[in-house]
């Protein structure tokens, strides 16, 4: 009864906490979404992550990087793209057309001169600018972030992520001035940011055939930002399911060794 009254306080404490964190850094707290790659067994939605994947080349790619991310593990284990037919991601069909329909600027050549070539899966996503100040003034003065890590970089994951893309609100409370430039999303902290709402229906058409409304849209473009994030979550997870189970038929054994070897003695 004690232990049941101190675990209800914990999971109170947690949600008091919830809300101070929410009320101190002064934004709304993002809904909670039930992701497939959640918990201890879950996977990506393979689909879902080429779906976002289009979304980020089609939409995010124009102001975001991705500069963690090489083509070539899109096609590696856990990978959108993973195809047991070509175990070496550098020879995957799929990639080598992804990474060949970007220019990658490479160089000095024999000249000292930089060039341009069509990417190899070997290569990173491309970054949008060439550097900090050109995305600043392409930007109003604003710097879009790398989207590689922005998953894990900002509290509450994917949940914080969706609920940004789709917390986009024309009712502007009377106590907040929107300047020129800006736009209100009460999920984001003060309010106020550079970033206009990126998503609307139908920005995008699915290869697969797939609606892309909103809702979807979010959700998968979230999908694979997890998936980027973290592109080795699966292989991982599978590693920790078989250390618990390899300790668990472990500590078996030792009792069983336990029991003869001190079956005999008097305690």
């Amino acid at each position: 009864m004690k232990m049941t009254r101190i675990f209800v306080a914990a999971l109170a404490a947690l949600g008091l906490s919830g809300l101070a964190w929410a009320a101190s850094s002064g934004q709304r707290a993002p809904e909670h979404h039930h992701w497939h790659n959640a918990g201890p067994f879950g996977t990506f939605d393979r689909e879902a992550v080429q779906r976002g994947l289009q979304i980020y080349q089609e939409v995010c790619a124009s102001c975001h990087s991705l500069d963690l991310i090489k083509f070539r593990n899109l096609g590696e284990t856990g990978g959108p793209f993973e195809s047991a037919e070509f175990p070496n991601a550098n020879d995957n069909p799929i990639v080598m057309q992804i990474a060949a329909g970007y220019m990658i600027e490479d160089g000095p050549d024999d000249a000292g001169d930089m060039f341009e070539r069509p990417g190899l899966p070997s290569d990173a996503f491309p970054s949008p600018f060439a550097n900090p100040q050109q995305a600043r003034g392409s930007n109003g003065g604003a710097l879009p972030p790398d989207l590689s890590l922005i998953v894990k970089a900002r509290s509450h994951g994917a949940d914080y992520v969706r609920s940004l893309l789709l917390g986009y609100d024309e009712e502007v409370p009377e106590d907040v001035h929107v300047a020129a430039g800006q736009h209100y999303n009460p999920y984001f902290p003060g309010g106020l940011l550079a970033m206009a709402s990126p998503l609307s229906e139908g920005i995008v058409t699915y290869s697969d055939g797939t609606e892309a409304t909103m809702e979807q849209m979010s959700e998968d473009i979230v999908t694979f930002l997890t998936w980027a994030a973290d592109p080795h979550m699966e292989a991982r997870k599978q590693m920790g399911v078989m250390v618990l189970l390899y300790l668990f038929i472990f500590a078996i054994l030792v009792y069983i060794a336990y029991r003869q070897i001190w079956a005999n003695v008097k305690h």
